[in-house]
């Protein structure tokens, strides 16, 4: 018997996990898998692993969107039915590759497109400065404008992290008319040169620039990169703006800094518990615009997405496997 065989002949069955706008099913050729296995879709996000395990009963194949659903030990252990586990993208801090491996569990991925979270974030940014949903809010209330904004012309744009991403963040800044710092803990100056950022040291970043926004891997070495002592280091002018990972910034130090008046404000796309707790301090955080972890969520990524999820499936249930995730040598 095949891998992909079930017991009695029955078709491998398939669960999408975290499909919050219920499109899945839409963004992706599905119709290539028809009656040769049974998809499912969860728009509901399971954060209880015996709910977990208990709703991946059965599933030979689970496709998790992005770190929405961490697969660790535990829970690769329960759940002995599963096979195959495809991620959105071709790198998933939430899977333990290990342990996958250890209990038989292929893991693929799927390409992306480039340049949403870039356009996320200056949408982020504009809002920020210019306090959008504040006004918006007041407006829809029957008030009328009550903030004083800020340019971006002649401010500095201070990069934590110019890799792929942050990189691509240096043209737009310069079109804003800004000045481009950046700073990471092995950033190559000839790169710096060559992408048009002033490569500094870290507490000059923070001290410099109007607006910090964080690019970075987050691993054990870059959690908390920005702490206490950088938000400090920033003037109550200057604005952070994070769009990586939440864990990156120290969430209580900004906390403060925010209810201090310390900094100017705080845009957010990435927290530390997602979805965010319903009681989470940010929600009532003052001079903060939130997004629900949006930079990857376009329509033209989702159909990247989902047409290289259903071609890991169908690669799988032929005996081959599409751009699988391997383990660490």
């Amino acid at each position: 018997m095949d891998e992909t065989a079930r017991p009695g002949g029955a078709r491998p069955r398939v669960v999408v996990l975290d499909d919050y706008q219920r499109v899945a099913l839409e963004s992706g050729p599905w119709d290539r898998l028809a009656g040769r296995c049974d998809v499912a879709t969860l728009s509901e996000h399971v954060a209880d692993t015996d709910e977990l395990v208990a709703a991946l009963e059965g599933a030979q194949v689970v496709v998790a969107m992005r770190e929405r659903t961490p697969f660790d030990a535990d829970r690769l252990d329960r759940l002995p039915d599963l096979r195959l586990l495809v991620t959105t993208g071709m790198g998933n801090a939430a899977i333990d590759l290990d342990s996958a491996a250890r209990n038989g569990v292929v893991v693929c991925g799927t390409r992306g497109r480039s340049r949403h979270t870039l356009e996320l974030t200056w949408a982020l940014i504009l809002a920020l400065v210019r306090s959008i949903p504040a006004e918006d809010a007041r407006i829809r209330a029957g008030g009328w404008q009550s903030t004083v904004g800020t340019e971006l012309d002649g401010a500095t744009l201070g990069l934590v992290g110019l890799g792929r991403i942050g990189a691509t963040m240096v043209p737009v800044a310069r079109a804003f008319g800004m000045e481009v710092v950046a700073w990471s803990q092995n950033l190559d100056a000839a790169h710096a040169a060559d992408a048009g950022a002033e490569p500094v040291v870290k507490d000059e970043l923070f001290r410099r620039a109007d607006v910090v926004s964080v690019h970075y891997k987050l691993s054990d070495r870059s959690r908390g990169i920005v702490g206490s002592a950088e938000i400090a280091a920033m003037r109550p002018s200057a604005y952070l703006v994070n769009t990586s990972r939440g864990p990156l910034v120290d969430t209580v130090a900004l906390l403060e800094a925010l209810h201090d008046g310390a900094i100017a404000g705080a845009a957010l796309d990435v927290f530390d518990r997602e979805p965010l707790p319903l009681d989470d301090p940010l929600r009532a955080a003052p001079r903060t615009v939130l997004s629900p972890h949006l930079g990857y969520v376009t329509r033209e990524n989702y159909r990247v997405f989902f047409t290289d999820v259903v071609e890991d499936i169908a690669a799988w249930l032929d005996g081959r496997i599409e751009r699988r995730i391997a383990p660490d040598a």
